[in-house]
């Protein structure tokens, strides 16, 4: 299927992936848009779409309210749902944010999607956070699910929505499982947004980088390019048998050698290891890398970019556009949300 002239609905598209997504879509033809409520805490930023701005309609609705929307749902061909919480640590802060965010709101916009639009391929943004920790490396998709930490039950959840509600013919689902993705347009100035994310900040704010543990833990981080491939490729496939798939970087590496990539391309900051703070050690889930086998065989995808290559473009992204982003003389570093309450309330009173 060519995206030209297809009407596709991004959900979460003024965050990292979503946002990079639109992009291409944009770029393709495709007639786009956009949801995304803005939450504090989820990433998203208009800033992200500026350059398309004019071509895109966006929606600044909670995909729990999906009945204000339903025009668009019903329209879409392909609907990319990208709308979450991504930070494992607010999980474990403000569970019943999280439940609200990646478990209650996903109900209630697939609803919405079986009543408006039955059938519909929507493709979700998954997570490899679901299966805990490794037994076997690298891991495939029959590994055990076995979560560490209150976002990977609550994204597990809605991954069983989507997958249910495929069986049973009712939409037509596939859940891509992402490694840490990284690369232009992810969220700086939010905390515990992942380590890759602070890496980022610390160096654009010309600090040094601190790794927790001894650095042997492995990780295979995906640049975003790359996943945004895997999502297009998932939204035009024809019929799926598979629908579950891991997608993740090409190369594991330690998380030294990862912040010694990033220090080097930064020109030569420092690079220190220190012991887990309590509450990251409950959750750490150790070495992972990425079977993704599968995915390569059902939609012939692979990544492409190598992690050296994709840290150098992604810094070269935000020097030239560090404003929109962070704020140098102030990134903040704080783990604590104190809106969350406000987010619960209005999802919890939101319009189906």
């Amino acid at each position: 299927m060519s995206y030209r002239n297809t009407p596709v609905l991004v959900t979460g598209g003024l965050g990292f992936i979503g946002s990079n997504l639109a992009l291409r879509l944009v770029e393709q033809g495709a007639q786009v848009t956009v949801v995304d409520p803005l939450v504090p805490g989820c990433g998203g930023n208009l800033h992200n779409i500026a350059t398309v701005r004019e071509q895109v309609e966006v929606i600044k609705r909670d995909i729990s309210a999906a009945g204000h929307f339903a025009s668009a749902i019903r329209r879409a061909r392909v609907i990319f749902n990208l709308a979450g919480e991504v930070s494992h640590i607010h999980s474990m802060e403000f569970p019943e944010r999280d439940l609200l965010i990646n478990t209650v709101a996903q109900l209630r916009f697939l609803q919405v999607c079986v009543r408006h639009n039955p059938g519909v391929r929507v493709v979700y943004a998954g997570t490899r956070q679901v299966y805990g920790k490794p037994e076997y490396l690298p891991m495939d998709e029959n590994h055990p699910v076995r979560p560490v930490d209150f976002n990977g039950v609550h994204k597990y959840a809605a991954n069983m929505y989507h997958l249910m509600l495929s069986r049973s013919g009712q939409l037509d689902a596939v859940v891509l499982r992402l490694t840490n993705v990284y690369g232009p347009r992810m969220s700086l100035a939010i905390p515990c947004q992942g380590f890759l994310s602070t890496f980022l900040r610390c160096i654009l704010t010309g600090q040094g980088l601190e790794v927790f543990g001894d650095g042997k833990q492995l990780r295979d981080p995906v640049f975003v390019d790359d996943a945004v491939e895997a999502f297009l490729l998932a939204g035009a496939a024809p019929a799926l048998q598979e629908r579950t798939l891991n997608v993740g970087g090409p190369e594991a590496l330690s998380l030294l050698e990862i912040a010694q990539t990033c220090a080097r391309a930064a020109g030569g900051l420092s690079v220190e290891t220190r012991p887990f703070p309590e509450e990251r050690a409950a959750i750490d889930i150790g070495s992972y890398a990425t079977d993704c086998s599968l995915i390569r065989k059902t939609l012939g995808w692979k990544p492409q970019a190598r992690f050296a290559d994709g840290i150098e473009s992604t810094l070269a992204f935000y020097r030239a556009r560090l404003r929109h982003y962070l704020d140098p003389e102030n990134p903040q570093a704080d783990c604590s949300l104190p809106e969350h309450k406000g987010v619960q309330r209005r999802l919890k009173y939101a319009a189906v």
